[in-house]
């Protein structure tokens, strides 16, 4: 179904070079979509973006905080559909640079916005966000969309804001327009994992790190809750979400992208799990970790979870991996990557069998 939507649509992906950017850049890419990015260089070091066989993708650097380049490349790609990952996406470095964090997370929006709200190729646009959007009160239950929007921290706070912006810009400008109509989501996704992610401070990549090394991993908050997901689910979903919209307007909204409850794990568990499937596949490996629990540690949530109600009875909407199956994906990519295999293949093969479990 996404398949056929998507072929010969213009898509423009803001931040596609980084981890999910460059996922969805080969989920479109076989179905044969006119992909066009915008984005910073891929990361120094290890790069999925670099890895992943994109030369097909027109691929545009540059900051969405410059508002003249990022009309440029508009003007120039006339896309249909827009989905905007561009960010500063990391806690604790938002703890380091609050002031470039809010920059590129709030004026960014504000930019991609304004040039979606100024071409009217644009039918349908969804805007990127986080499950940290919600004022967090460490209760059991799952957060809902219309749950008050206030990010404790940097990062947290400036992709509460992104949310109020987009929601202003449809109030002010894209209900009122005479000459088209343009469909806009908010979609709000857990935490991640997956092949490729060597970004710092997140657990999944210092396992991965750990692992290729044979170093014990160190956990540095064993016990805070998060709704893992493989990064396919999210990307499915904010693909889903932007076809359904350009076919039906009615339908956008703000949505939450989550796991289902039995894969909302403590960071410990998750380790555990991640050296357990190592350990399968390398015996010898003896896989395991330390309690590094930081004191005087920046503040981070403590218990974290997403109630999906709206986009299953929406849209029919499921998670189609459960946990152990995306710790097993994005272990199987990493030995691929530590023996210098065919990433794009292993890439393709992952999403075949995503769409497998999606779709059977």
């Amino acid at each position: 179904m996404i398949n056929d939507f998507y072929r010969d649509k213009k898509v423009l992906i803001t931040g596609h070079t980084g981890f999910k950017g460059s996922w969805m850049c080969r989920v479109l890419l076989n179905a044969g979509a006119y992909v066009s990015g915008y984005a910073l260089k891929p990361a120094e070091g290890p790069a999925l973006y670099n890895m992943a066989g994109m030369l097909a993708v027109d691929s545009h650097i540059g900051d969405v905080c410059d508002l003249n380049h990022l009309m440029e490349v508009f003007d120039e790609v006339q896309p249909e559909i827009v989905i905007h990952m561009a960010a500063q996406p990391l806690v604790r470095e938002s703890y380091k640079d609050p002031v470039g964090t809010y920059n590129t997370n709030v004026m960014g929006t504000v930019n991609v916005l304004e040039c979606v709200r100024t071409h009217k190729s644009v039918r349908s646009f969804v805007n990127v966000t986080t499950d940290k959007v919600y004022l967090n009160k460490e209760w059991e239950w799952g957060y809902r969309e219309n749950e008050e929007l206030n990010g404790y921290d940097p990062y947290s706070n400036s992709k509460s804001c992104s949310e109020l912006v987009t929601q202003c810009y449809k109030n002010s400008f894209f209900n009122e327009m005479k000459d088209r109509e343009i469909a806009i989501s908010t979609m709000r996704a857990g935490n991640v994992i997956g092949g490729g992610d060597f970004a710092k401070d997140r657990i999944i990549p210092d396992c991965v790190r750990a692992a290729l090394k044979g170093e014990d991993i160190t956990v540095r908050n064993p016990y805070s809750t998060r709704p893992y997901q493989h990064v396919l689910e999210p990307v499915m979903a904010y693909l889903m979400v932007a076809m359904r919209q350009y076919e039906e307007p009615r339908l956008a909204g703000n949505y939450n992208i989550g796991p289902d409850d039995g894969d909302c794990l403590t960071t410990g568990n998750i380790v555990e799990l991640f050296c357990n499937k190592w350990n399968d596949i390398d015996p010898n490996a003896n896989m395991k970790w330390i309690n590094a629990s930081e004191e005087n540690a920046p503040h981070e949530a403590n218990f974290l979870k997403l109630d999906c109600s709206r986009i299953k009875n929406t849209f029919g909407w499921k998670p189609a991996w459960d946990i152990g199956t995306a710790i097993e994906k994005t272990v199987l990519w990493t030995v691929i990557y530590a023996g210098k295999g065919d990433i794009p293949a292993c890439m393709d093969m992952q999403i075949k069998d995503y769409l497998s479990a999606l779709y059977p």
